[in-house]
């Protein structure tokens, strides 16, 4: 049950918004990072059995844990986040919606992910990694903004390694990342014997090219593969498919 109380530990910055599930809301600061369209999309592609336990690796303010745990009959989530103001935000948006039971948020690296967990204890990994390569270019690399968005605390590779660690035998594990780096996204799944089986790619309009790509992949699954018809986000400039909205649960 959402705590009432808790919108009184808003701090200098924060703002709640509604997630438009379940009257559940978030505790965002626009100064650090808010969520964006690809979490939610990545809470719509994600499927959990009922019962099921999830890691949510790199959580930012929880976004991902919160909308599986409106969205789907999991039984415990967790999300992992590096950054200290990001997991208090997280854990206060936890408490505000009244679920301490149901959802932990750990601070930790990803990189050491598999010090943090029992081997092969989750069910479901899930992760929105940062999209780009490296740091080039950036000013100051520890900014929250810039570890969100860019490769400074964690690869792509940290990422699979520590997915293929803490899933079970036959668990799966879903992502939402670039286009531009599928080869090296697939590549580096079988490395790690996580199986490709679900692929969908996300176009803002139908005549440009795809922005985000949606993918899952099974621990110890067999080489096959499914590609989904493609996800469109605007029907036209301003007003999104239905789909998205349902997504969205508008």
């Amino acid at each position: 049950m959402r705590n009432p109380n808790c919108s009184s530990e808003l701090k200098p910055g924060e703002k709640l918004d509604e997630l438009q599930r379940n009257g559940y809301v978030i505790i965002q600061d626009k100064e650090r990072f808010c969520f964006g369209m690809d979490a939610v999309l990545l809470s719509g592609f994600a499927r959990v059995k009922d019962g099921g336990t999830v890691l949510d690796m790199g959580t930012g303010t929880g976004i991902i844990p919160i909308l599986l745990e409106a969205k789907t009959g999991a039984s415990h989530l967790t999300g992992l986040e590096i950054q200290a103001d990001s997991a208090d935000m997280a854990r206060r948006s936890v408490a505000l919606n009244g679920l301490e039971e149901k959802i932990d948020i750990v601070q930790g690296d990803i990189r050491e992910a598999a010090g943090l967990f029992p081997a092969a204890s989750f069910d479901v990994v899930t992760c929105n990694p940062p999209y780009m390569a490296g740091g080039h270019g950036l000013t100051n690399p520890e900014a929250p903004k810039a570890i969100a968005r860019h490769e400074v605390k964690c690869t792509f590779e940290d990422v699979a390694a520590q997915a293929a660690g803490l899933l079970k035998p036959g668990g799966n594990f879903f992502l939402v990342h670039r286009p531009f780096r599928l080869a090296e996204i697939m590549v580096t799944l079988t490395r790690y014997k996580l199986e490709p089986k679900r692929m969908r790619l996300v176009y803002p309009f139908a005549d440009k090219e795809p922005n985000m790509v949606l993918l899952e992949a099974n621990r110890g699954g067999r080489s096959r593969m499914t590609v989904e018809r493609p996800l469109i986000v605007y029907r036209e400039p301003g007003i999104y498919t239905d789909e998205i909205y349902d997504i969205y649960g508008y």
